[in-house]
């Protein structure tokens, strides 16, 4: 039974496994899942082409509205929770907690998206998704026929 220290995944038995979590913490930090040391990221949401040092390449990644939707749930639930508790503690005006609310909404959105859209890209990397694997996608088969 595999752990969390060991959890690991495979597309198929012919490919070399790779780590899910540290793949993950490497995108989390804007480095690029396979070698850990070049960036991930050529400006605020779009991926380099390939790294600059193990020259994976990122251009076919398919991050798409999984980054944003992962933002919007953990910055909800956390201004949400915000609001609810000064709410209980102290009595505000609509416009101060608008005053308050709006600009820690909007900051936490954009310090956490980039974060986030790395580990998604490194989850698919560690996943062998979207292209990681060397295969095309069924999805652009259909779409776009050769």
């Amino acid at each position: 039974m595999a752990t969390p220290d060991t959890f690991t995944a495979n597309a198929n038995k012919s490919t070399p496994v790779r780590n899910v979590w540290r793949a993950m913490s490497h995108g989390l930090m804007g480095r690029c899942p396979h070698c850990g040391s070049g960036r991930l990221f050529a400006s605020f949401l779009k991926p380099v082409h390939s790294c600059e040092s193990c020259d994976e390449e990122f251009h076919h990644q398919r991050a798409d509205d999984l980054p944003p939707y992962l933002v919007i749930f953990i910055v909800g639930h956390i201004v949400v929770g915000g609001y609810l508790l000064s709410e209980t503690m102290m009595q505000l005006n609509s416009w101060q907690h608008l005053a308050i609310w709006s600009p820690i909404t909007v900051l936490m959105a954009l310090l956490m998206m980039q974060p986030i859209k790395g580990a998604v890209v490194g989850l698919q990397w560690a996943n062998y998704m979207h292209g990681f694997g060397g295969q095309k996608d069924d999805i652009v088969e259909i779409l776009q026929p050769e």
